[in-house]
């Protein structure tokens, strides 16, 4: 497809960088991932622990890597772990010229810390820095979620020269953390005299979780009122959050660091799939195109998106009505940062569920006939 006729390069073009919510070992080995690189200006990839579960437990690609794991007595972590990182490890090699070429920029492959540490901010630092060096490439993102205790791990992690993907963003206000936690670990990294050139961060702002929990609301009240309301919720912070990210970006503190190397640690979509069928394929990915953010997307909302996409730039309409909608909803008994605290440890939960099922499978695996 010709680059003018894409819709995913055209959103490169605006300054927005399209990375893929999926891995698997097929999609490295039978030159898909190349060929989104090549041809739709594919810029980045994330994983998760249910991405793995699906990757490792419903498909024979990994089979034979866990027999001879399991025949020379490896355990069942053991054997996830060296499943994912060698995955990842050929993701960071094939965005490896990415990377380069866009200056350290783009071109990262993610990797989640076990979703048990989520609220275990010293454990989450060990394995987070494990996961580093065992990986060793420079394009390598450590997904720590944006809890309390994933804050005082991130801002250790980024003064450590960590770069990390801070995932399980549903609030403007947690966002604000996130980016003071990002914003300090640099300062404490210049004031040791190190370099902040290279240290890279993403801030994951979830999307559709967010309309489904305040729809479900929105739908029990069953107002004309709150009708009206329906699917609005999620773009409206994620606009909110990035007018942040712009004033956070104009303030001294943030260019004292940039004089000194720092990069933006720029605004992520994610939970991009829609999960209500009266809404657009791509409905969370239109509204939020914009000038220095990332979209992440699962497979089938990245070939929608190619297929009938509109790229134009529109994270900066609306204004009003964002900063507005809070209000609307809180006259309606519908608290956004309440509900986002729901939506944190009910996210912690979804990754928990999949990744003790991708274990139990392979410990079953390591047992033999």
């Amino acid at each position: 497809m010709a680059a003018l006729t894409n819709p995913l390069l055209q959103l490169r073009a605006l300054g927005q960088s399209v990375w893929l919510d999926f891995i698997r070992r097929a999609l490295l080995e039978d030159g898909t991932l190349a060929r989104l690189i090549a041809e739709d200006g594919l810029a980045g990839l994330t994983s998760n622990p249910a991405i793995f579960h699906q990757a490792i437990a419903e498909h024979g690609d990994y089979d034979e890597a866990v027999a001879a794991l399991a025949r020379d007595g490896a355990d069942a972590v053991t054997i996830y772990e060296t499943l994912a990182m060698a995955d990842v490890c050929a993701a960071a090699d094939a965005l490896a010229p990415v990377h380069a070429h866009s200056g350290g920029r783009d071109g990262y492959v993610s990797l989640e810390v076990s979703p048990h540490l989520a609220h275990d901010a010293d454990a989450t630092v060990a394995e987070a820095l494990r996961l580093w060096r065992h990986v060793g490439r420079p394009n390598l993102m450590i997904k720590v979620p944006a809890t309390p205790a994933g804050l005082i791990a991130v801002r250790r992690l980024i003064a450590a020269g960590v770069s990390v993907n801070v995932t399980l963003l549903f609030s403007v206000a947690r966002y604000c953390e996130v980016a003071e936690a990002y914003l300090s670990g640099l300062e404490v990294r210049a004031a040791a005299g190190q370099a902040l050139d290279r240290v890279a961060s993403v801030a994951s702002f979830f999307l559709s979780r967010i309309d489904t929990q305040v729809d479900h609301k929105l739908d029990a009240l069953a107002t004309p009122d709150a009708r009206a309301l329906r699917g609005r919720a999620a773009i409206a912070s994620a606009r909110l959050a990035h007018q942040a990210y712009l004033g956070l970006i104009a303030s001294p503190r943030w260019q004292a660091l940039a004089e000194r190397g720092a990069r933006s640690q720029r605004l992520l979509w994610a939970s991009t799939g829609t999960k209500d069928a009266a809404y657009r394929d791509v409905y969370y990915v239109e509204p939020l195109i914009g000038c220095d953010t990332i979209t992440t997307l699962p497979p089938h909302t990245l070939d929608a998106f190619r297929d009938h996409g509109r790229a134009a730039a529109r994270l900066e309409d609306d204004l009003a009505e964002a900063h507005a909608l809070p209000g609307r909803l809180a006259a309606l008994g519908i608290e956004l940062e309440e509900t986002a605290l729901g939506l944190e440890a009910e996210g912690i939960a979804k990754f928990i569920e999949p990744y003790d099922r991708l274990i139990s499978h392979l410990a079953q695996s390591t047992k033999g006939p």
